[in-house]
């Protein structure tokens, strides 16, 4: 699994046109203050194993103000899938998607993340898994880390 994490000052999410089963369009998930906005992406081989250890690693990291964690100030956590961090693009002009996991195989893990995030006692919203997302955030530093399990 691979995760691009930012740290920001809030950030959110909106859909149009989302997944088959949801189809509201507007903010779907949305922090305030200080916290972290997550991309997951899901390779092929990944495990609930390694979800289980990304939400460790996303919810004790410190890369918060004054190197505090999210655990340590119970700040909270923007999570959307994004099947994109798996893409290659060094060769020819179009990336290709072989790495990343398909949806019905990537789904489960990112909501394993959450889940694992949840029961840890983090405050996580979310985006919609197939939507078409627009990510809004104001990232403080500006701080961008890539983190891979």
């Amino acid at each position: 699994m691979r995760a691009v994490i930012q740290r920001v000052d809030g950030a959110s999410v909106t859909v149009a046109g989302a997944a088959d089963d949801a189809p509201e369009t507007g903010t779907v998930g949305e922090i305030i203050g200080e916290g972290l906005c997550v991309l997951v992406g899901v390779t092929h081989g990944d495990t609930a194993e390694k979800a289980a250890q990304l939400a460790r690693k996303l919810w004790t990291l410190r890369v918060l103000d004054g190197e505090k964690s999210c655990s340590d100030v119970n700040a909270p956590l923007l999570v959307i899938s994004q099947f994109t961090l798996y893409g290659d693009a060094r060769k020819g002009r179009r990336p290709t998607w072989n790495a990343a996991a398909p949806g019905e195989v990537a789904e489960p893990l990112v909501d394993e993340v959450v889940a694992h995030l949840r029961a840890l006692g983090a405050q996580v919203e979310t985006g919609r898994f197939g939507a078409d997302m627009r990510v809004s955030l104001t990232n403080h530093g500006p701080f961008t880390v890539l983190v891979e399990v």
